[in-house]
């Protein structure tokens, strides 16, 4: 390519921090500025920051912006008013939310004359991909999403939202019994609770909060209600010693059978030491995804379902089939 990729980050958390050093890494995209709802000047980075409101002085300087805010609040709100006017690549990770997510935005970028990809990750995204091909290869079988064990932003960031907490880490723990059943060949039926429980270290601004707090966690639909959710409260400096780190992963299972009765399992996982800086590299060549349809006129919200998988690649088609197929 002869001309960069001008991005734009919006949130300059741990997943705005992760874009711009994976943006280091990939030669055609260059940095054209960071957007926070904080003071720029208050922001340790060698990059361009501005004030978010100054955003829209940007529209003709930047070919895709990348959402990295949270999905509890944050991103309902950015992502409509952002993709009014840019094309967008969004985390949106709240599943039982994605089809409302989808039909906001989808009309957004339709009268906008935009494009938005939403809800790209690794769950939801390339575990998305894989359960979907997986389910089209076997489709006489059962599909299992295990997550962690590991940290959880989405969830971590909802309890963080919760008034009265100053801040907060969740670990999400699949049980073993029951990827061993699953292993093994039952295929049992399981909802994602009974796959997984929830444990939360939250540090309260007033313990005279915690019994409320830990009712509102456990209460809270989408992320925790209906799971085994433990709750610990700690102080900031426990939560800094003991829970600093942003390790994460997990794995999509797949057993189903052909014609023959032969059984047959797939199975997807990934390790990661660091899930926002994970999380920021796919968010980045899904922008690259993100341009290529914008200049080839499509408009409109696209899922990881509706992109070609060649658009990730700086490589072109020549490229890919001799060095990779």
């Amino acid at each position: 390519m002869t001309n960069k990729i001008r991005i734009g980050i919006v949130g300059y958390g741990n997943l705005g921090r992760g874009v711009e050093l994976a943006l280091e890494q990939n030669e055609d995209f260059i940095l054209e500025a960071i957007f926070t709802r904080r003071n720029p000047s208050n922001i340790d980075t060698d990059s361009y920051v501005v004030h978010i409101d100054e955003v829209l002085d940007y529209r003709n300087e930047i070919d895709v912006m990348i959402l990295c805010g949270g999905s509890a609040s944050d991103l309902p709100e950015q992502c409509p008013q952002i993709a009014a006017n840019f094309n967008t690549v969004d985390s949106f990770d709240n599943h039982g939310k994605i089809p409302e997510y989808f039909n906001t935005i989808d009309r957004i970028a339709k009268e906008s004359d935009t494009v938005s990809l939403f809800s790209i990750g690794w769950d939801p995204g390339l575990f998305s991909l894989n359960r979907l091909m997986a389910q089209c290869i076997l489709p006489a079988g059962k599909t299992y999403t295990f997550w962690g064990k590991g940290v959880s932003q989405g969830h971590s960031d909802a309890i963080r939202r919760i008034d009265g907490v100053r801040d907060a880490i969740q670990y999400t723990i699949p049980l073993e019994e029951a990827i061993e059943d699953i292993r093994a060949g039952n295929n049992p039926d399981l909802q994602a609770e009974e796959r997984h429980r929830r444990v939360c270290y939250v540090v309260p601004y007033d313990s005279k909060d915690m019994e409320r707090i830990e009712e509102e966690i456990k209460s809270m639909p989408g992320y925790f209600l209906g799971y085994d959710t433990t709750v610990h409260f700690i102080t900031q400096e426990e939560l800094i010693d003991d829970h600093s780190n942003m390790f994460h992963g997990g794995f999509v299972i797949h057993t189903g059978r052909t014609a023959e009765e032969h059984n047959h399992r797939i199975e997807y996982g990934l390790t990661l030491d660091h899930n926002p800086q994970f999380t920021s590299s796919v968010l980045v060549a899904f922008a690259r995804a993100a341009h290529r349809l914008s200049l080839e006129g499509q408009r409109g919200a696209f899922s990881i379902f509706d992109i070609p998988l060649a658009y990730l690649s700086p490589k072109s088609g020549d490229e890919l089939r001799k060095t990779i197929l």
